[in-house]
C-alpha cells in the first residue's frame, strides 16, 4: 500500500457495514483520515500488540529427528507444546514441506489413518502427548450451496428442533426433518431446497436463476407458515450472525456458537449463506469457529494454519489471533506458517527456516521467541521483525 500511487479504501465494515468508498488518495490521504481503519493501522494510532509475556508451554514437546524431504538438509526441530508456533523463513525455505508433508503426515498416521505417508525423515519423538491434529485451510467448507455456516458448525439441528417445537409445527405433527432442505417433504422440491436453478449449458457458462415457485425461499409454502417468535425459518437463515447473536441469546446452545462467529469477525455473514459464496479466509474461520466451540481441555489438539492470513485486513488479523490465542490458554498447540510480521511478533515460539529459498534453504536459522529472531543476525525474518517489536 505505501507503494501505491493511488489508494481506494473500502469499507468502512464488512459485508453489510462497507459498500462506501471511505477515503481515495495517496498513502499520505490515507494515513490523516481517521475514519479510515486502514490509515488507523499504517499510521499507528491502532496496532496489534506485542505480548508482555511469551508461554512457556506445557512441559512436552515433539521433535522431527533427520527431517530430508525436499530441500531440508536432515534437520532437526523441536515443537514445544501448549504454545502458539510460527514456522518463518523465504519463500521456498522448505516450511511447508517440514510441517505439511512431514510433521502433518506423521500425526495424521499415528491419530488416524495408517496409510498417510509422511516425507522422508529420521523419526518423530513426543507422539503420546497429542491426541488430535487439525489441519485448518482455506478449502471450501462445503461443495453445494446447501451446505452453510449453521450445517458446519452444527446448530441448525437445534434450530429445526426448535421449530418442530413451535405450535403450529405441534398442531400438524411436524418433525425436525420438516425443515431440512435435504430431506423432502418441506423443502421446495421445484428446486430441491437449493433455492435456486441451474441450467448447464454447453461450451457456456451455466445459467443460475432464482426458483420460481419458492422464490429463493428453498421450503414449500406450507413448512414457511411455522412461526418462532415471529420469524419464519427462512427468515432465521437469512439473519446475518448479529442478528442471530440477539434472536438466539435464549437458547444458549445455538447462541454460543453463534458468538463465536461474532468474535471472528464474521457478523455480516448470513446463518444460511451458502458455503460456494464463501471466500478462503472466510472458510478457515468458519473452521476456527467450530473448532472453539468444541474445545476439550483433556484432548491435546494440535492446530495446523498455513498462512491463514492471506487476504485479511489488520482488524481481522487482530480477531484471528485472538481465536486462536483461545486455543492456546486451552492448552492446544497452534502451528502456524506465516509471513506477516504483526502475526510472528506475538508467537511464543518462532523457528526460522532459510536462510533463502530452495537449494539455499532448507536449514533452521534460529529459534526462540520473537526477540531471539530478531537478535539473530542471519536471518532475514529477524531483520524486519526488530522494528515491529519495538511498537
Amino acid at each position: 500500500m505505501r507503494a501505491a500511487d493511488h489508494i481506494v479504501e473500502m469499507g468502512p465494515g464488512p459485508g453489510v457495514h462497507g459498500g462506501e468508498v471511505v477515503v481515495q488518495g495517496t498513502i499520505a490521504d490515507i494515513l490523516k483520515c481517521k475514519p479510515s481503519p486502514t490509515g488507523q493501522f499504517l499510521s499507528g494510532r491502532r496496532a496489534i500488540p506485542t505480548p508482555k509475556r511469551r508461554r512457556t508451554g506445557n512441559g512436552h514437546a515433539l521433535i522431527v529427528r533427520g527431517a530430508r524431504e525436499n530441500n531440508l538438509k536432515s534437520i532437526d526441530v523441536t515443537f514445544p507444546l501448549g504454545t502458539l508456533i510460527a514456522i518463518t523463513g523465504a519463500s521456498g525455505s522448505g516450511k511447508s514441506t517440514l510441517v505439511n508433508e512431514i510433521l502433518y503426515k506423521v500425526l495424521w498416521k499415528a491419530l488416524v489413518d495408517t496409510r498417510s505417508l509422511p516425507g522422508a525423515h529420521d523419526a518423530v519423538e513426543g507422539l503420546e502427548h497429542v491426541r488430535k491434529v487439525v489441519n485448518i485451510d482455506q478449502s471450501p467448507i462445503g461443495r453445494n450451496s446447501r451446505s452453510n455456516p449453521a450445517t458446519y458448525i452444527g446448530f441448525y439441528d437445534t434450530i429445526r428442533e426448535l421449530f418442530a417445537a413451535a405450535p403450529r409445527s405441534v398442531e400438524r405433527d411436524y418433525k425436525p426433518g420438516r425443515f431440512s432442505f435435504n430431506v423432502k417433504g418441506g423443502r421446495c422440491e421445484e428446486c430441491q431446497g437449493e433455492g435456486s436453478i441451474t441450467t448447464q449449458l454447453y461450451f457456456m457458462p451455466d445459467v443460475e436463476v432464482t426458483c420460481g415457485a419458492c422464490k429463493g425461499a428453498r421450503f414449500n409454502s406450507e413448512t414457511l407458515e411455522v412461526m418462532l417468535r415471529g420469524k419464519t425459518i427462512d427468515d432465521v437463515l437469512n439473519m446475518s450472525v448479529e442478528e442471530g447473536v440477539a434472536f438466539f441469546a435464549s437458547e444458549p446452545a445455538i447462541a454460543r456458537k453463534v458468538q463465536v462467529l461474532q468474535d471472528l469477525g464474521l457478523g455480516y455473514l448470513t446463518l444460511g449463506q451458502s458455503s460456494t459464496t464463501l471466500s478462503g479466509g472466510e472458510a478457515q474461520r468458519v473452521k476456527i469457529a467450530t473448532e472453539l466451540s468444541a474445545l476439550q481441555r483433556a484432548r491435546h489438539t494440535i492446530y495446523i494454519l498455513d498462512e491463514p492470513t492471506t487476504g485479511l485486513h489488520l482488524a481481522d488479523v487482530q480477531r484471528l489471533l485472538d481465536s486462536l490465542n483461545r486455543l492456546v490458554d486451552a492448552g492446544h498447540t497452534v502451528l502456524l506458517i506465516e509471513h506477516h510480521l504483526d502475526v510472528i511478533k506475538t508467537a511464543d515460539h518462532v523457528i526460522d527456516l532459510g536462510p533463502e529459498g530452495g537449494h539455499a534453504g532448507g536449514e533452521v536459522v534460529a529459534t526462540g521467541t520473537p526477540e531471539a529472531i530478531a537478535a539473530c543476525k542471519a536471518s532475514h525474518t529477524g531483520r524486519f521483525l526488530k522494528p515491529h517489536l519495538r511498537g
